[in-house]
């Protein structure tokens, strides 16, 4: 392991002398690459001078408990040698959940997708709560979040709706919620106070970037109607609401969420790409799936992950079976206690099977 982050410290030190060459900042591409590289690395070669000067400090109270006489001396030494020989696991730890492989996806903005399943007008009403979850709790983190697409339910919710979510690290910290969220509640509709069952599904999928996919022109048909919803006298008047389909996958998408006929367009065309190139990922993830599949992220999406009892005040997540019990919190978006535990267990996984381990 040592000797691995030895050499990623002078790939680091090369880096940096590249960032600093007048050639390298001439092309923003390389440099845009190299710095992000560079700060990834940066954290390694931190903690790994931290571990070394623990180490450091290490020998040097052993030294001094092996040659002082003085007994005041020697205790302290005694008691600050505990503490280090403390630090040193916890800086191996970190190290080796460092220098496990990134997913190339992490930093990407996605698209988030709930669609209401099981449970009629009920589920559509979920689904709205959980949209409305997910952007109190993108709020809070700073991400912007943009509807790209909405079909609304007359009992109020929604039947399907398609965030688009953008910030730093957003695929690396929503990729865990792609799976069925179960609610048992009573309904408003219900008069008798049965508690139901109801589901809706999520899909997050890392948005696509330009060079990612390229998509034929003449491959896209494109519809154009009259948005449903809200919207006045414009949504009645103009067909601004747009309808793409790639021919050759048969890949349909549709966005009505602006006035514009020209911004659904771009914005159709994007959740397109998105919806291309996870399908690629996908194919990728399923071809290495017999070799490892993690207990989180399954790629499963018609696996329940995760139940919402009302009448417990409860949330049960059935990957990793953690359950919280502040639910009117996490359903306002206090959802990161959760969602840091399941990137843990992933981690956890991650390292069992790296020879880190």
């Amino acid at each position: 392991m040592f000797d691995q982050i030895e050499n990623l410290r002078g790939k680091y030190i090369e880096i940096g002398k590249a960032l600093s060459d007048p050639s390298t900042m001439s092309d923003m591409k390389r440099f845009t690459q190299l710095n992000k590289e560079y700060k990834e690395l940066e954290n390694i070669v931190a903690v790994y001078d931290r571990y070394k000067l623990v180490l450091s400090n290490i020998d040097n109270n052993k030294h001094i408990l092996e040659t002082e006489k003085d007994e005041e001396f020697r205790d302290m030494a005694k008691g600050e040698l505990q503490l280090l020989e403390g630090e040193v696991e916890k800086y191996e730890t970190e190290l080796k959940s460092l220098l496990v492989p990134k997913d190339p996806e992490d930093d990407r903005n996605v698209l988030l997708e709930i669609r209401g399943g099981t449970g009629g007008d009920e589920a559509a009403i979920f689904a709205g709560d959980l949209m409305r979850m997910y952007t109190r709790y993108c709020e809070s983190v700073g991400w912007s979040v943009s509807i790209a697409n909405a079909n609304d339910s007359a009992a109020g919710g929604f039947k399907e709706v398609v965030l688009e979510i953008k910030g730093e690290n957003v695929y690396g910290k929503l990729k865990f919620e792609s799976g069925v969220h179960r609610v048992q509640r009573i309904p408003e509709t219900e008069n008798k106070g049965r508690v139901h069952t109801s589901a809706a599904s999520v899909a997050v999928l890392p948005e696509a970037e330009e060079v990612d996919v390229y998509i034929n022109p003449a491959d896209i048909r494109m519809d154009v109607f009259r948005a449903s919803g809200a919207g006045g006298q414009h949504v009645n008047r103009t067909e601004s609401a747009v309808r793409l389909v790639h021919i050759p996958t048969n890949t349909v998408v549709e966005c009505q969420a602006e006035r514009s006929q020209h911004k659904n367009r771009d914005m159709a065309m994007t959740m397109l790409k998105t919806r291309i190139y996870e399908a690629a990922v996908r194919k990728h993830e399923d071809a290495i799936a017999a070799r490892r599949k993690t207990l989180v992220s399954t790629g499963d999406r018609s696996a329940k992950i995760r139940t919402y009892n009302y009448p417990q005040g409860r949330v049960t997540d059935h990957r990793i079976n953690m359950s919280m019990y502040n639910l009117e919190a996490f359903m306002n978006g206090d959802i990161a206690e959760m969602m840091e535990a399941l990137a843990v267990a992933e981690q956890t996984e991650k390292l069992k099977e790296s020879n880190l381990a």
